[in-house]
């Protein structure tokens, strides 16, 4: 049986991205986002999440699309990278797709330097960008996020 890509996708204004399903751990409802000073400005705050106190990041931001405030109609998609568990504001989440691994396109056939893309899967009605989670935050973002959590927690 071949090897299959198993998606959950999600939609910022009218484009689908999608995060590999085992890294999802799930999605919620917008919650209320609290500020975290001194924080990278691709980190739009902080939830805490049945106790866990989670970064959200400004996915907006990092795809130079339109930015907007967050409103209850939003959704978090609650993830892991190799560091940590993030929190990624998106419109919706649509769907849940299991494709074979062949239909993975590589990000630099379609448009070079397409930063933290993984790749681009091609579907009947368009196409969908996977995202490279743990590509998402530069080495001084992480660092910088990890100093400031660290302060908050004084």
């Amino acid at each position: 049986m071949p090897a299959s890509l198993q998606l959950v996708v999600f939609n910022l204004d009218d484009q689908r991205y999608a995060l590999h399903l085992p890294c999802v751990e799930r999605a919620i409802r917008m919650v209320e986002i609290t500020p975290l000073p001194k924080s990278p400005n691709i980190v739009l705050g902080l939830v805490n999440v049945h106790g866990e106190v989670i970064p959200v990041l400004n996915i907006r931001k990092r795809f130079r699309l339109p930015e907007r405030e967050a409103v209850l109609g939003d959704q978090l998609i609650i993830a892991r990278t190799a560091r940590r568990l993030v929190a990624l504001v998106v419109d919706t989440v649509s769907d849940v797709l299991a494709l074979p691994s062949g239909e993975l396109v590589a990000p630099e056939s379609i448009l070079p330097q397409m930063e933290h893309v993984e790749g681009v899967v091609k579907l009947d009605d368009g196409l969908v960008f996977i995202q490279d989670l743990d590509k998402f935050l530069s080495l001084d973002e992480e660092q910088a996020l990890e100093a400031a959590i660290e302060e908050g927690n004084c």
